[in-house]
């Protein structure tokens, strides 16, 4: 059957076998053999199928050469359904690091779990290595707290008062307000619960306390912060609010292990387009006024160039210096997205945007091709109009 994008308000619902293994080797090509020597030995990478978590496992093993080990909740395909881009990304991963004798492991199950845990312990002592380096990169809308049981789900809203913002629709142009409702105090506490830091923190201590844990190892999550107008929905909101928590768990994991040498950092990331990001109100609109304002002055990144840049630049450079951060103790790959004079013209632009002169101010076109890319489809070299095998494996869908 021709799989094709099945999208809904904003979501893609399923993924494109053969185009999501295409794009995981592109990445893995540009990444080849690009770094210098003196970078990480074992890399543990916590949400790795994706975005910038599967950047940084592609950077440590094929542009350094090291150990990766990854876990990611992902659904395989099955019956007339595909599996979840990331179900593609991580069997093309494990495939190309075999193919150039790299040792890679891949675990797909719940993170957020007691057995994930064992498991990276398992796997370390299976190897005979410590890890020197773990990457903290999950996004995820529900937890199940390991201790009691109760699952939670975080959400995407301000906090104390309703937010109103512009949004777009990727693939008509249509320029619509979204209200969101302010969230309640239940809400605010189930996010914290899922995208704060309590889960990096449990992965730290448990990683230390079996001694599978490098003296000296650095351990990054990722984290945004964005434009003001996005600061009542996001920053100010409840996914601000759990990463406020998760910069103070940077903080904490720093100070408790300080006799260990271990660095633990935040590294504040670009706007790019993600599977999540396109349904949160006026980002996707943001991003696309971005974009094309990047691409014109020649400075836009996508993950791999910007976890590159983070390897590169602030965690491995040459020679050795101290990483370099902000007042906050924080690592800013953002600084070029936050110049002045590029969030004046944003503005600027997005002060005047309109249906009519969307695609002159903004790359809406841009911004619709990355989040089909992210998904397997419109991928440079993909035939779309062959028929993918009717094998649980090429993860077929009945044509929408």
């Amino acid at each position: 059957m021709i799989v094709k994008p099945m999208v809904r308000n904003n979501i893609c619902l399923n993924a494109h076998p053969e185009g999501c293994t295409v794009e995981t080797r592109s990445l893995i090509d540009r990444a080849r053999g690009t770094a210098p020597s003196g970078g990480p030995k074992a890399v543990l990478v916590i949400g790795c199928s994706t975005g910038y978590g599967l950047a940084s496992r592609i950077t440590a093993a094929f542009g350094y050469g090291a150990a990766t080990i990854g876990f990611s909740f992902e659904k395989e395909p099955s019956g007339s359904k595909t599996g979840t881009p990331g179900w593609y990304a991580n069997r093309e991963f494990d495939r190309a690091a075999a193919a150039e004798g790299l040792v890679s492991t891949t675990f797909e199950m719940d993170a957020f779990s007691k057995r994930a845990k064992e498991e990276a312990v398992t796997e370390a002592r299976r190897l005979g290595v410590k890890y020197d380096l773990i990457i903290y990169s999950l996004a995820s809308p529900v937890r199940v707290d390991p201790e009691t049981g109760e699952m939670y789900r975080s959400v995407i809203k301000p906090i104390g008062r309703p937010y109103s913002g512009r949004t777009v629709d990727m693939f008509t142009g249509r320029l619509s307000d979204a209200l969101v409702q302010p969230a309640d105090e239940s809400e605010i506490a189930q996010t914290v619960k899922v995208m704060g830091g309590e889960d990096w923190n449990l992965w730290i201590d448990a990683l230390a306390s079996a001694g599978v844990l490098a003296r000296g190892a650095t351990t990054v999550a990722y984290s945004y912060i964005g434009p003001e107008l996005s600061h009542p929905i996001y920053r100010d909101g409840t996914i601000g609010l759990a990463k406020s928590h998760l910069e103070a768990t940077a903080a904490n994991i720093r100070a408790r292990y300080a006799h260990e040498g271990i660095f633990a950092c935040i590294s504040i990331n670009k706007a790019l387009v993600t599977r999540a990001s396109a349904v949160i109100p006026v980002i996707p609109l943001y991003v696309s006024a971005l974009f094309k304002v990047m691409k014109e002055r020649g400075i836009h990144e996508d993950c791999l160039d910007q976890i590159q840049r983070l390897f590169r630049d602030r965690l491995y450079t040459r020679p050795r210096q101290p990483v370099p951060v902000d007042e906050k103790g924080r690592i800013r790959l953002d600084e070029l997205e936050m110049g002045a004079a590029v969030q004046k013209e944003v503005s600027n632009r997005l002060a005047r945007v309109n249906e009519a002169n969307l695609r002159d101010l903004t790359d809406i076109d841009g911004f619709r091709r990355d989040f089909l890319r992210a998904h397997g489809f419109e991928v440079p070299g993909v035939d779309y109009g062959a028929e993918e095998a009717d094998d649980p494996q090429a993860g077929t869908v009945s044509p929408s």
